[in-house]
């Protein structure tokens, strides 16, 4: 596996497609604001991220007692466990999910080059598969761990083909623009969802390899229902869908934090060529293996999850 140099600063990239060089200085008082606000949290380094993580997750539990419940009681439902356990697990999701906000400002400074020291490769066997194949690769994560480093390794990733994460945008374009750049810092193609088929495709086609997260809510008309966590949920079929149609490999994968280190964990992949039966069949199997992956492990690290979201809003027809 081929990989950069270890950068220091937390600006896009130059794109390895295509060589342009990296974005200028942004122009307008709050997109410098917020790059100047970027930089000096990312001086903080790791250690940092950390301790503001942890308090920007104490205070999020304290000022969101909706956000608070939900996550109390999703847990409870869900793992099957008391409301003392509920609470607890919750209280870490919070913190948790804070370092994952800011962790966003250190993908610059994270990749393979941590590997023995801030990175474990939990199985090397499997990464070493997937650095080999010359298959085009789907990869499904969750808003799980450190999930924003998926972009640190990704951009480092067969710089001689296409490699893009989908994401959805936010609504604010100062911060949109601003979360793209800061994902993009490795050379990743960060790829708005609603414009998303034809440039994933074409990047598929190539061998390329194109991140998704595969555990939020969605609409009804981009949904497959299946099992989550014992109960119904919407399960996005776009990433399958496009998985079959470019006859891709799926491989789901995790970025776990165990005290200031990050574990890679790499599942085993579904190669999309042995699937039986018509497109549908083969696309809600996609689905059902990166959904039971996700599954295994919110179930392992239940505290590095997302709970607060509310997963389960949308429902079948039938249910209304």
């Amino acid at each position: 596996m081929t990989t950069p140099a270890p950068r220091d600063d937390i600006s896009p990239a130059p794109s390895a497609a295509t060589g342009s060089q990296p974005a200028a200085a942004p122009k307008g008082l709050m997109p410098r604001l917020l790059h100047m606000l970027a930089r000096s949290l990312a001086r903080r380094g790791f250690d940092g991220i950390t301790r503001y993580g942890n308090a920007l997750g104490a205070l999020l539990w304290h000022c969101l007692p909706g956000r608070r419940r939900l996550a109390i009681r999703a847990i409870a439902e869900h793992l099957g466990v008391p409301q003392q356990e509920a609470t607890r697990i919750a209280r870490e999701s919070f913190a948790h999910n804070a370092r994952s906000f800011l962790e966003v400002l250190l993908v610059g400074q994270f990749g393979f080059e941590e590997t023995g020291n801030r990175l474990i490769i939990d199985n090397p066997e499997q990464l070493r598969r997937l650095a080999e194949g010359d298959r085009p690769v789907v990869a499904t994560t969750a808003h799980l761990g450190a999930w924003e480093f998926m972009s640190s390794l990704m951009g480092q990733w067969h710089l001689d083909r296409p490699r893009m994460v989908v994401v959805r945008r936010n609504s604010n374009d100062t911060l949109n623009d601003f979360i793209f750049a800061m994902r993009g810092a490795r050379g990743l193609q960060v790829v708005d969802h609603r414009n998303a088929v034809f440039t994933v495709l074409k990047g598929l086609k190539r061998s390329g390899c194109v991140g998704f997260l595969v555990d939020h809510n969605c609409r009804r008309d981009e949904a497959t229902f299946l099992p989550f966590l014992g109960e119904t949920a919407a399960v996005n079929m776009g990433p399958a869908l496009l998985a079959v149609r470019a006859e891709a490999e799926v491989w789901p994968a995790f970025i776990l934090r165990e005290g200031g280190r990050y574990r890679l964990y790499i599942d085993e992949p579904l190669d999309t060529t042995t699937l039986d039966g018509d497109r549908n069949e083969k696309v809600e199997a996609v689905a059902r293996y990166y959904t039971e992956a996700v599954e295994r492990a919110v179930r392992a690290h239940p505290e590095q999850w997302f709970w607060m979201h509310k997963r389960w809003k949308t429902r079948p027809k039938h249910d209304d």
